[in-house]
């Protein structure tokens, strides 16, 4: 492994920023402490621009290289933590209720800072650095925010990267898939209203439970008799809502889920016979179902040459027998597939161990991963901006 030693220096003060981060972890369009660190950090450490409420609470930073290029590139990292309980008993472990950072945001953030801190101190590029801290990556649409507030207006790149932390693997590996990566995703919400009564006497209701109960499970055959099975679409429903007591048949009921997919026909054919279930099952038992179908995440497409250099980047730090570009497709989802669809770039995966999963309240980010990532961020940049004497 061939960390930046500048970066390898500061691994303590990085270890120190991490912990800190995962103890007060924030929901998103809540990250105000960790946008004030953020910002603290890009101006002590002498950044030409620091703008913060980006997107409510993104803050995005302009670095200046020593050379006088036009080329301008975006890295890009999450801030959000979950509303989930930690139950790693860590020393640093979250030291509020209910919120925790099960997904490693506080880890991203603090490898987007440690490359900061590096390319502040050399400026070794001929081009501009834009360090891009994004709110509310969790379902909330922090990087559509940041879009309609005019984030590529207002700090155009040329190319963007972004990164992601992936468990239960080997410390110091890194995976990407050129093109399509993770899934697009759309959330809904069915609402049921049918007629209540005492349960002694169900006849005369329209039983939601009964109804719902059976919608979910006819929802769950869309995929798979509807659906071409050679192309990936999972839908689920996630949670059902209903009823107040022993002795009440519910008048109303609420079903939610997502649907998953990486193919625009797909989710088309999807929706619409969910509408169609919806509307006959209404029918059938005479009661009113309203579907509130939303599109919350794109298809996550990564851009073949860049991917390329991305790889380059990573096996510059990790050797390049420890970085490959067969990365498998994933259901999952990431809203920096919105960035993605706007600026050409690429996304990467830095894999580390433990024994659970992301959004697990056991969940643990090693910390070893912090300079590999801060690194591969850096290079990045140099690689792509490379400075020559004649920039210099």
């Amino acid at each position: 492994m061939a960390l930046i030693k500048f970066i390898e220096d500061k691994a303590p003060e990085m270890r120190e920023i991490f912990e800190d981060l995962h103890a007060n972890p924030e929901i998103g369009f809540e990250e105000n402490r960790t946008a004030a660190i953020v910002e603290k950090c890009l101006t002590d450490w002498g950044f030409d621009e620091v703008h913060t409420g980006v997107g409510t609470t993104g803050v995005v930073g302009i670095l200046r290289g020593r050379g006088q290029g036009n080329r301008r590139i975006g890295l890009r990292a999450d801030m959000d933590a979950l509303p989930i309980t930690e139950t790693t008993g860590l020393g640093y472990a979250s030291t509020h209720a209910g919120k925790m950072h099960a997904c490693g945001h506080d880890g991203h953030t603090t490898m987007l800072l440690g490359a900061a801190q590096y390319l502040a101190a050399t400026r070794d590029f001929d081009g501009t650095a834009v360090v891009i801290f994004q709110p509310a990556e969790e379902g909330l649409g922090g990087a559509r925010r940041m879009l309609a507030e005019g984030l590529f207006e207002r700090f155009p790149c040329d190319e963007i990267y972004g990164m992601h932390n992936q468990p239960m693997s080997k410390l110091g590996r890194a995976r990407i898939r050129k093109g399509a990566m993770m899934a697009g995703a759309s959330f809904f919400d069915i609402t049921l209203i049918g007629k209540g009564s005492h349960a002694a006497q169900p006849q005369n209701s329209r039983d939601v439970l009964v109804i719902g109960s059976e919608l979910v499970g006819v929802l769950q055959t869309i995929v798979s008799r509807n659906v071409n099975p050679v192309l990936p679409c999972v839908l689920s429903c996630t949670q059902f809502h209903t009823g107040s007591a022993y002795n009440i048949v519910p008048e109303t009921a609420t079903i939610t889920g997502t649907v998953r997919y990486f193919d625009r026909d797909v989710i088309t054919l999807v929706e619409k016979r969910m509408e169609e279930v919806c509307a006959g099952l209404a029918a059938a038992h005479g009661i009113e179902i309203r579907l509130d179908m939303r599109n919350v995440f794109d298809v996550l497409v990564n851009e073949p040459e860049l991917s390329d250099d991305y790889v380059a980047a990573a096996a510059e730090v990790l050797g390049a027998e420890n970085v490959s570009d067969d990365a498998p497709l994933v259901m999952g989802s990431e809203d920096f597939a919105d960035m993605l669809g706007q600026v050409p770039g690429a996304y990467i995966n830095v894999m580390h161990g433990g024994e659970q999963p992301l959004h697990n309240p056991g969940f643990v980010l090693d910390p070893a991963t912090l300079p590999i990532g801060s690194s591969i961020y850096a290079k990045i940049v140099e690689r792509r901006m490379p400075l020559t004497k004649e920039a210099a």
